[in-house]
């Protein structure tokens, strides 16, 4: 492993159609599986054919045929039948989060939303978004001076209307950091359904893949910044040749990240925790110091991670499980949607809120390597198949289609609402070979 590298080639099947794609070279994942990225400039009618060679050798059943049309992303070319897309996609038939987070609400009052939503959350959070989908177009207004975070929802409902047709469905989006209701469902009034990107065990929030992990999907072969896939080609050293102490880097976002440095301090053949930027804190920074920026690449030459919320539910956990090391997870009231698929013990080792077992923890995981081990590579190869890109479509789909069978009146444009264009994509050739509607017939 890390010696040889296949080579793998992408090419429109029909020596017709000529079509730039970008393919990089496969990322090891050091464990005799590679992870294949490409991304089109233009869309094919035929097919792909993809082709494993290792030195000139055709191998694993090579060459490979994907059938057509093949759309690039910004094909603006969605599938008319849900069922036959979700087919496509494989989506799962459940996903246990969206069964749970829709319990409060059997069915969903727009009046009542959108008499009380505006009042009740805009001006105290000032982080909501009201979207209307209808015939596939994607209409908004913004509600609150915060709402700046509605560019990565506005890319991802985009991008998944240019996949499939989306139901008509009239919504409001929290954008900020916080889960915003938590009324119960048997108060009175009861609560309404706002769409978040993070839960907790108070709050009735229907929560949606985090903007991160989306953007990161999005963003994947097109932007420099870390995503789901680069990180699992750079996990570091072996198991056997990573530094045996836990590591954490971070803002000074919560008192407990705060707590590790002092920890650190104390037990530095344990712990190697730093801050990277005060913000909160700024008193702390002269006691406790300030951390060098480190490469997230670098995170995973360490033995264990050391996960603490931020605001909210730390964000990196995603990644970290996705890694080469074991995560110490700290105990929190945060979720993100696929938390609900992983269990202590199993996938990770939990920790007290407070933080006072963490190094009997640390210490633990030093005793007994092998268990370790076998805990880290179960929660990675849980993370593998929770955070692949095509279940963070079926996970936003399904959320809108449960949402839709739930309203109890149509969705409209409503006053001061835009509608959000599809990106001019001048350079990507795109002509829809499905079959489009008649302008008479729309």
């Amino acid at each position: 492993p890390g010696r040889t590298q296949f080579k793998v080639i992408i090419k429109a099947l029909s020596p017709k159609e000529v079509t730039r794609i970008y393919t990089p070279r496969p990322l090891d994942r050091n464990d005799g599986t590679f992870l294949m990225r490409y991304r089109m400039y233009g869309s094919v009618t035929k097919g792909l054919k993809i082709e494993i060679l290792y030195g000139d050798q055709h191998v694993a059943q090579s060459p490979y045929i994907l059938k057509g049309p093949v759309y690039h992303e910004y094909c603006d070319c969605p599938e008319e039948d849900p069922e036959v897309w979700q087919d496509m996609m494989s989506c799962p038939s459940q996903e246990p989060q969206i069964t749970e987070d829709f319990i409060s609400f059997p069915t969903i009052d727009l009046q009542r939303m959108l008499k009380e939503i505006p009042a009740k959350f805009s001006q105290t959070r000032g982080a909501i978004v009201h979207y209307t989908i209808l015939d596939n177009h994607i209409y908004r207004r913004s509600l609150g001076k915060y709402t700046d975070f509605k560019m990565f929802s506005d890319e991802m409902f985009l991008s998944l209307a240019r996949k499939v047709h989306l139901p008509d469905v009239e919504f409001y989006l929290n954008v900020g950091d916080w889960p915003v209701e938590h009324r119960k469902a048997n108060d009175t009034p009861g609560p309404v359904p706002v769409i978040s990107w993070c839960g907790s065990v108070d709050s009735r929030d229907i929560v949606l893949p985090t903007y991160d992990v989306t953007h990161s999907t999005l963003e994947t072969l097109r932007g420099v910044t870390n995503d789901l896939l680069s990180i699992q080609g750079n996990t570091g050293p072996f198991w056997e040749n990573k530094t045996e102490r836990a590591l954490f880097r971070g803002r000074d976002s919560r008192e407990e990240r705060l707590h590790l440095v002092k920890l650190s301090k104390e037990n530095p053949e344990l712990l190697d925790a730093g801050i990277t930027g005060y913000f909160f804190f700024r008193e702390k920074e002269k006691e406790l110091g300030k951390a060098q920026l480190m490469g997230f690449f670098d995170f995973f030459k360490y033995k264990y991670q050391v996960n603490v919320d931020g605001t909210v539910a730390a964000y990196r956990f995603p990644y970290l499980l996705l890694g080469d090391s074991l995560v110490l997870k700290q105990d929190s009231q945060y979720y993100e949607h696929f938390y609900i698929g992983l269990k202590p013990w199993k996938h990770y080792v939990p920790v007290k809120r407070n933080l006072e077992d963490l190094l009997e923890k640390i210490k633990w995981a030093k005793e007994n390597d092998e268990e370790a081990r076998k805990i880290a590579k179960e929660g990675q190869l849980m993370a593998r198949e929770l955070l692949q890109p095509h279940r963070f479509y079926c996970y936003y789909y399904k959320v809108l289609q449960k949402y839709a069978e739930r309203q109890a009146s149509k969705p409209e444009i409503r006053d001061g609402m835009e509608l959000v264009p599809q990106p001019d994509d001048r350079d990507s050739v795109c002509s829809c070979h499905r079959k489009k509607p008649l302008r008479e017939d729309l």
